[in-house]
């Protein structure tokens, strides 16, 4: 069983350089750093789970799965093209979906678990 809870540890995080180009990452402030850590699916699979934090900063990317995320810690904006803008921070959860060009303004380091699909695969 996994179990995530606000505030809480989620243990050993590996570096997720923004190196992907199907995600088209643009870093647009400061520089900031991705970890993670798959607890389910992934590559092969149509579906995945895990944790992911990044450090204050922005960037830019393509999002490769309808995905449901909760923040555990941190601030983050979400930032669309149309220039609407969402702010999250421990607790919350939203969705964001598969083809949208989204800006990830981490104004605090921010951790959150996420489940997300992709019927193409990952």
């Amino acid at each position: 069983m996994l179990s995530y809870r606000v505030g809480g540890d989620v243990g050993t995080l590996q570096h997720w350089p923004f190196t992907n180009p199907e995600s088209g990452y643009v870093v647009v402030r400061g520089s900031p750093q991705a970890y993670g850590r798959l607890d389910g699916g992934g590559p092969g699979h149509i579906w995945r789970a895990g944790i992911w934090r990044c450090t204050e900063g922005a960037i830019t990317c393509n999002e490769l799965g309808d995905e449901m995320q909760t923040i555990l810690s941190g601030r983050v904006a979400l930032v669309y093209a149309d220039g609407a803008r969402f702010e999250y921070g421990p607790g919350d959860t939203f969705f964001t979906q598969r083809g949208e060009r989204v800006t990830w303004d981490v104004s605090e380091d921010v951790t959150k678990v996420f489940f997300a699909v992709n019927e193409d695969g990952f």
